[in-house]
């Protein structure tokens, strides 16, 4: 079982089981003429959109791709990682089916949850085809996804939710962030000896790293942390999406859980919003790109208040490589 602390078990603003059970794939996107109503869309760039669709219109029976207002920033290339805003509304429904605004609390003190996702990889928020409309685009871009549910999410769409294949979905997308990171790229610099009673790391080059538990220590009751490597880039602020390597380990046994390079390298999740585990929220907010920090995470800090996961009662231990932000 992979436990990719991007995939924490309660996403709050995943698409509600609702609208897609798996990834999807993805085709060219059609942006040629359409035959029937496009919707329309009303808002400033970064606030909530107004999503509105002709009386008794008819939907285009073509997917549509539109720019609704076009952004001033870089252009996003085809593997970018991306940090979204977005809704979803059925054609004829002013109800939102999921997305960014639809999770936001009024009054919070943390930035809204955004979406974080690299471009052509899979998607637990995001629809490949919808996700795939936005390379191209400018980072400050509002840009509209209209099509059938069929269409645009294939094979995964979940029709226990009350959505058919032939019902016509419309998505609102605000690029807010793009970085282009290499998916094999890792924080260079000599590594510091670990702190008395920390774990020991060995870090190889293009590899999960090797963390070794001291001999007979207990576990930690609160959050540990050490800076490996130092790094000399920006400060890590809430609300941005990291960029990441990492390794997780159990202190209890010292056996590896996960590990970005046992499937595809970096990724990325947004940090400091409650979108992963609160230990790196914690843990991660503050330091510097370029930094490679060790964490040990008590279970109240980890998967504790999720007692159906296997790491529930674990303490949990990183390494986590700060490649970069969007």
């Amino acid at each position: 079982m992979n436990y990719n602390v991007k995939r924490r078990a309660v996403m709050l603003l995943a698409v509600p089981a609702l609208l897609f059970t798996a990834a999807c794939g993805s085709d060219d996107k059609d942006t040629g003429d359409a035959a029937g109503g496009v919707a329309q869309v009303k808002g400033t760039f970064g606030d909530k959109p107004e999503i509105s669709v002709p009386k008794g219109g008819k939907a285009s029976d073509k997917t549509v791709v539109e720019t609704v207002s076009a952004g001033s920033g870089s252009v996003i290339k085809a593997s970018d990682f991306v940090r979204l805003d977005w809704t979803v509304e059925k054609w004829g429904s002013s109800q939102p089916l999921g997305g960014t605004w639809a999770a936001a609390t009024a009054g919070a003190k943390t930035p809204r949850q955004q979406s974080v996702d690299q471009i052509g990889k899979p998607s637990q928020q995001l629809p490949a085809k919808v996700l795939d409309a936005v390379k191209g685009q400018k980072t400050g871009s509002r840009i509209l996804v209209q099509g059938t549910a069929g269409e645009l999410i294939g094979e995964g769409l979940n029709t226990s939710s009350g959505i058919t294949a032939k019902d016509v979905l419309i998505w609102v997308v605000d690029a807010v962030g793009a970085a282009s990171v290499d998916s094999k790229a890792e924080v260079k610099g000599t590594q510091a000896a670990p702190e008395p009673g920390m774990p020991t790391v060995s870090a190889p080059a293009q590899k999960a790293a090797t963390i070794t538990i001291p001999k007979g220590a207990k576990a930690p009751k609160d959050l540990e942390e050490q800076v490996l490597i130092k790094g000399t880039g920006k400060k890590v602020e809430a609300g941005q999406g990291l960029i990441a390597q990492y390794t997780g380990v159990k202190w209890e046994d010292g056996k590896k859980f996960d590990s970005s390079w046992d499937h595809g390298g970096a990724t990325a999740f947004q940090i400091g919003t409650g979108s992963v585990i609160a230990g790196w929220d914690k843990g991660l907010v503050g330091k510097n790109v370029g930094d490679r920090v060790l964490l040990v995470i008590p279970p109240s800090l980890g998967y504790g208040a999720n007692p159906s996961s296997e790491l529930a009662k674990n303490t949990l231990v990183f390494v986590v490589d700060i490649l970069g932000t969007v």
